[in-house]
């Protein structure tokens, strides 16, 4: 009887060995496990799917407007210069015309007043093609500061109005009306085109075109990848604001610490020029060899060659990336 017993009980553990290791009843398995975590686990597995087919669509716009912006760097038309300049309108023809008038004007004093045609020549050119467009970088590069000043203050507004159920084009159009030039300017042409059919993606480009820089690009990024992908858009936006209001502080600090050899710089720069102008109304005969001579012409070329390149490389020593 009790090798009977013995008998039965190891047959009993060969079998659950045996069905514990064939995997037979695994979908069995399965099958209870899904029926006993119920629908937890497949809106677990949904919204993780869901949330990595949103992050590979944001993948994919980012890249999208990474490409069509290095697809639009092309040249830069001196109509194009212009309205970054903020002198919309000035037309080119009328621009040309002040620079070549300018050059003339130069240059006929210079010629009454006996100097060389070589002397001529590089005041007519410095004054006729250099300093109308060191006017426009100045003037494109002060609208710019300007513009990223209350950047950060527009995101705001936009946030604000989004978080009070408005929708996207109601905050635009409340950025465009309360702000001043140029972000005001630059949002009612944003606005002014969707009310003509132009899309926000296209009007995003555009502005990036009047003002390009690197806040209105995150800027873009950020409604583009929204429009397409969805989210939450006064998240994004109100860390999109974080984020530039960091970079003005950092941008700030820069100028703190650069200041120093930035006035090292002014001052080396324009000691040579000023002892010049100095030297040529206390005793313009002694000077004037410079101006009337062949030689005295090209050691002024040579000094302003070389000036040029000290000036250049202090300024890339003190500019910073940021």
């Amino acid at each position: 009887m009790g090798l009977a017993i013995a008998a039965a009980l190891l047959v009993l553990a060969v079998g659950g060995v045996v069905f514990a290791f064939s995997g037979g009843d695994e979908a069995r398995s399965q099958k209870r496990i899904a029926a006993v975590a119920g629908p937890g686990l497949r809106e677990a597995r949904q919204a993780a799917d869901a949330s990595g087919l949103r992050r590979r669509n944001m993948q994919s716009a980012l890249k999208e407007f990474e490409k069509k912006q290095a697809e639009k760097k092309t040249t830069i038309t001196m109509r194009r210069r212009l309205d970054r300049a903020g002198l919309p309108g000035v037309s080119v023809k009328i621009f040309w015309i002040a620079s070549a008038a300018l050059a003339l004007v130069s240059g006929g004093i210079c010629l009454f007043e006996g100097q060389t045609l070589i002397v001529t020549g590089m005041a007519a050119f410095a004054l006729g093609f250099g300093l109308p467009r060191w006017v426009l970088a100045f003037l494109k590069a002060h609208r710019e500061k300007k513009f990223t000043n209350d950047f950060a203050n527009a995101i705001d507004v936009i946030v604000r109005s989004v978080k009070s159920g408005l929708p996207t084009s109601d905050a635009l159009r409340i950025v465009a009306q309360e702000f001043r030039d140029p972000v005001g300017g630059e949002f009612k042409k944003l606005v002014d085109g969707q009310k003509l059919g132009i899309t926000l993606d296209q009007g995003l480009k555009k502005m990036f075109d009047n003002m390009p820089t690197a806040e209105v690009s995150f800027f873009g990024i950020v409604m583009t990848i929204q429009q397409k992908t969805g989210g939450n858009l006064s998240e994004a936006l109100g860390n999109l604001a974080g984020v530039l209001r960091d970079r003005r502080r950092l941008l700030g600090k820069i100028k703190a610490m650069s200041s120093e050899a930035k006035a090292s710089a002014m001052i080396i720069g324009s000691l040579p020029p000023g002892v010049a102008l100095i030297v040529y109304i206390t005793t313009p005969a002694y000077i004037s060899l410079l101006f009337t001579e062949r030689t005295g012409n090209l050691l002024l070329a040579g000094c302003a060659l070389w000036m040029g390149l000290g000036i250049f490389v202090m300024r890339k020593m003190i500019n910073f990336k940021h």
